[in-house]
Parts: structure tokens; sequence; C-alpha cells
């Protein structure tokens, strides 16, 4: 899969981060047992940290900088969790919620304030419901693969290149209220194009058009409004893959009725992974996975391949005795189901990426309309958090958190 490249784009195109003035830098979870692929795996963790005791509970622990289970911390917003130090905890372990720590990857993590380095807790405020967030990838010179994400799980932000990037919410408020756009911009969008434009339309299109460059990831509009139905057309279909079939109600699925299938089941415990090129097939050890298109297989972001990240996401090797070494004690059934649906998505994504191409070529204004219509650059309010605090949030050791 070949990406499109700032070259291929006007200059003047707009950034993103004019476009979704307000952003957040990526989470940093701090110690990876408190991510994992099922949640089954999580709550032995926890409780094998919380029969711990003392030297024992802080070396599984994994101390840093910014937790130790001496560290008094307020729970995260709209989570039910203790605040006691984690030194004394007892309880039982918290429900896992979902988070995309890497792209295309949806894992289970501990929503433990006290156990997360950097939470980002005015991410978690407006999170769930209709909110969907957008992640710029950050531009690798070279590197193949689309500029912006979406996820409905809280993603965590990274790249694969290991350049963080910016997380962008559609919606400023819980309940898909206030659009994180630029003041005035839908309304421009809807009188330029003859058509009322709501947020989703504005991030469909963005998810089709947006291209990446070395200031940070552009989104150039068009002066047709025929190819902006068209590019927003394209982006809704790219959204519903993304998301899963979320948006439309129907799983994503090959053409042609196609459908990738386990022609030898997956070992117990694969350690490599391959690709077949002449029999369209992916090859774990001895177990074989086809039909894959090579578009799934070539897929991309930030330079790195989708499917042998998450594959390594599952079987990488784990320091004996600590908490990352808790897994299953073989592959899972559900793996090979998320990894089938992996495929379809990456595969449906890679072959729709030259219409993406095709719809740059036409997309060739931007930042100089807006500024003429006052709509750039956005007011300095816009790039800061909501007040959405509609309810106390609770601090450390059970009091209440001054905010």
């Amino acid at each position: 899969m070949r990406g499109v490249t700032d070259d291929a784009r006007p200059q003047d195109a707009p950034l993103l981060d004019e476009l979704m003035p307000w952003s957040v830098a990526p989470l940093r979870f701090g110690r990876p047992w408190i991510v994992a692929p099922d949640a089954r795996t999580l709550r032995t963790r926890w409780d094998r940290l919380v029969a711990a005791e003392g030297a024992e509970r802080e070396a599984l622990f994994r101390p840093s900088r910014a937790r130790t289970p001496a560290s008094a911390v307020a729970a995260l917003p709209g989570q039910r969790t203790g605040t006691v130090r984690f030194a004394r905890e007892t309880g039982p372990c918290p429900a896992p919620v979902r988070v995309a720590p890497g792209p295309f990857d949806e894992q289970w993590l501990l929503p433990d304030h006290r156990l997360i380095d950097t939470a980002r807790p005015e991410l978690w405020r407006v999170a769930g419901g209709p909110q969907l967030f957008a992640v710029e990838q950050r531009y690798v010179p070279g590197a193949a693969g689309p500029a912006l994400l979406v996820t409905a799980a809280l993603p965590e932000g990274r790249s694969p290149a290991g350049r963080p990037g910016r997380i962008r919410p559609l919606f400023r408020r819980p309940g898909g209220h206030e659009p994180n756009l630029a003041p005035g911009l839908l309304d421009f969008l809807g009188q330029r194009y003859g058509q009322e434009v709501g947020a989703r339309d504005w991030l469909a299109w963005a998810v089709a058009a947006a291209r990446p460059s070395p200031a940070g990831c552009r989104v150039p509009l068009p002066a047709d409004p025929e190819v902006w139905a068209a590019g927003v057309a394209l982006g809704r279909d790219l959204l519903d893959v993304q998301l899963r079939g979320v948006l439309s109600g129907t799983k994503p699925r090959l053409p042609g009725g196609r459908r990738p299938y386990v022609r030898a089941a997956v070992p117990a415990r694969p350690t490599t992974m391959a690709y077949d090129s002449e029999d369209e097939a992916l090859v774990l050890d001895g177990g074989r996975i086809s039909p894959v298109p090579a578009e799934a297989w070539e897929f991309r972001v930030g330079g790195a391949r989708v499917l042998e990240q998450w594959f390594a996401h599952r079987t990488a090797p784990a320091e004996p005795g600590s908490l990352e070494a808790i897994g299953p004690a073989a592959w899972p059934q559900e793996w090979t189901s998320e990894l089938l649906d992996l495929i379809t998505v990456l595969a449906l994504l890679g072959a729709r990426e030259p219409e993406r191409a095709a719809l740059a070529a036409r997309a060739a204004e931007g930042a100089a309309v807006l500024r003429a219509a006052g709509v750039l650059p956005p007011p300095a309010r816009s790039r800061r958090p909501a007040s959405v605090l509609d309810h106390r949030e609770e601090g450390p050791e059970g009091q209440f958190a001054l905010l």
C-alpha cells in the first residue's frame, strides 16, 4: 500500500491543529501489565498483586517517578475505583475498559488512576456515548499509511514509529455536544457547499482527505461541491470500516463473498508471522489463514505493518515472574476471531487507498479561504477543554477533589 505524501497537495491546506483546536497529548500508561488483550488476564494480574505485600508488592507494581504504591491520586472521571494508597489496596479488581493502545488494536485497561502514569483525565470526562477520537499520526518521511485514524475506544495515542501524535475528541462535552471544531467552520462549509454539514460529515471528509506533512496533518478543502460530497461519502465508508461497522450497524465484509478462514489451526504459542503472497495466506508458525489480500498485509501506519504490530503485542516474551508474564496458557479463540476481523478491515481500507489519493488531487484550497471568512485562526479558548464538571470527583483517600 502506498501512502499519499505531503508533496501531493498544496502547502496552504489548513492544519488539523487549526480545524480541531482542542487536542491532548498521548496517554502514558507507565507499566505494561495494566493493559492486556483480554480482560481475564487483567483480573488475574490484579489478584496476584493485591495478594502480595511489602517489597514483593512494590516490585510487582513497577514503580516510576509518577506512580508508586504510596502515590496519592484522585479517581479517574467516570470510574468507580479506590483512592486509598495502593500499598493498602485489598479490594476487588475494577472493571476493565476498552482502549486502543495502537492503531487498529483494541485491548483492555485497568482504569485505575493509581496505576497510570499520565491518564489525561480531560479525555475520560468526555469519553463514551457518541464520542469519537481522531488520532493524528505524526509525519514520518517516506512512510506509507493514513494521516488520521479514528476510534471510539480511548486511544493511547502513540505511534508505531515512536513519534507521538495528538488526540482530538470530536466533541468537547459528553453526549456529543459542542463539536471540537474551529468556531464557524460548519456554518462556512454548509454555505459553501449548499447543504447542512454536521460534525461527523466534517470528520468523514478529514479521514478521506487528510495528508501528512512535516508541520502536521493537513486537511485541504475542495472548491467543487461535488468533490466535497464524494469525499464525505468516501470518508463515511472509511470511518465505518475503522469503527468495525458501528455507524452502519453492518460488520465489514470483503466484496465478492470472500472471507478469511482458518485453513490450519493456529498453534498454542505461535512465535512468527509471515505472508505467503502466492496463496494469499497469513502463516503463524504452523497455522494458516486465507484468503488474506495483499492490501491487508501491506497496510502500514507510521511505516510499520499493522498486522505485525498486532501480533507482536500478543506474543512478545515477558520477564519471568512479572505481572506481564501472566496471560493465557494458549492462543485464545477470540484472538483468532479478532485477527480475522482485522484482516478484513485492513483489506477494505487498503483497497480504497487509490481513491483517497485521487481525492487529494481534487482538493486544492484551504487556509486562505478560511482566514478570509474569519474561521481561522481559532480563538484561544477553543484550544482549552470545556468545563464539563457536573458532579464532584473523588480525590485521594476518599476526599473530594478540588477542581
